[in-house]
């Protein structure tokens, strides 16, 4: 399946909610009027894209639409795909991965969210790629964290260092970096635990991850990525806020993003957060995590029965 349809496929449920509203609007409305560009702002808010970057495609379509004196139904569609996608857009290479190797990726968010999962699929586009890749079990405060890592890193072929539950995290992520510099990795992908008693202890554990890494490997680059389940719709920019207070975030990940219909919160977080997003779960395959392409997703999510 091409990368286009796999997308396409992953966004299923939202498409079903926001292009099927979208195509009775354009079914009912036999010009493009101010009413008919109310309809298409409503439609964006109620499918989570969220008031203000709703209110903003909006807007700039009204002012296309009247300085080009837009009339045709088929030139609104490509408008509001090309200010979606610009919206998404963060800049040439914001949304990759950076490849000043070697390169350490810290990987952050709340339990449930698919983190473990998402650290192995990237390690194995990355090792697909022909890097080699590392991956360190640094939740040791989650039950079966390590082994849930180590399992995944069997699959996939690639090495996983841990500790026992419990252990400090950062005498994981110590190990984990000598074994990394003995081999000549150039990719180490680390987890982090998801919630421990209280916000200052995560801070206090991410704060000595970072030390030591910083202390150990100066010589590496850092990307620090959070993940965030896609489901929560407008819930996941809470997250987002709250981590960012904690953690200098690098990139955002995006999960569970096929069983959900409310996939346009990715505009709302790309409007609010000055972050961009790196990767989106379409799937449950090891190759369902996609690298983020703001063009494709805008194709992808107004690829409607009608071709949106």
């Amino acid at each position: 399946m091409s990368f286009f349809r796999k997308l396409s496929e992953g966004l299923k449920k939202t498409k079903e909610n926001m292009v099927t509203a979208f195509e009775e609007a354009f079914k009912t409305y036999t010009k493009v009027d101010d009413q008919f560009l109310e309809e298409l702002e409503d439609i964006l808010i109620m499918s989570d894209v969220g008031m203000d970057a709703a209110m903003k495609i909006s807007d700039r379509l009204k002012e296309t639409v009247k300085k080009e004196k837009i009339e045709d139904v088929e030139a609104v569609k490509r408008e509001v795909k090309k200010i979606t996608a610009e919206i998404l857009n963060k800049g040439e290479n914001a949304h990759n991965l950076s490849e000043n190797y070697p390169l350490v990726v810290m990987v952050i968010g709340v339990n449930g969210v698919g983190k473990t999962t998402s650290i192995a699929k990237i390690a194995n586009g990355l090792k697909n790629e022909g890097k080699s890749v590392q991956m360190i079990a640094g939740d040791t405060f989650r039950a079966a964290a390590a082994e849930q890592l180590q399992v995944w890193g069997e699959r996939i072929g690639v090495n996983v260092i841990r500790h026992q539950e419990g252990s400090d995290p950062a005498a994981v992520i110590f190990d984990g970096i000598q074994s990394a510099k003995a081999r000549g990795t150039d990719v180490i992908i680390c987890d982090t635990a998801g919630r421990l008693h209280n916000k200052k202890n995560l801070m206090t554990e991410l704060n000595k991850m970072n030390k030591i890494i910083d202390r150990e490997f100066p010589e590496a680059s850092k990307e620090t990525l959070l993940v965030i389940d896609g489901a929560t719709g407008q819930n996941a920019k809470s997250q987002v806020r709250e981590f960012r207070e904690i953690a200098d975030i690098t990139g955002i990940i995006l999960t569970k993003l096929d069983g959900t219909a409310k996939g346009g919160i990715v505009i709302s977080i790309a409007d609010e957060f000055d972050i961009p997003v790196k990767y989106i779960g379409v799937g449950e395959g090891v190759d369902d995590l996609q690298p983020f392409d703001p063009q494709a997703f805008a194709e992808a999510l107004f690829d409607g029965r009608e071709n949106w």
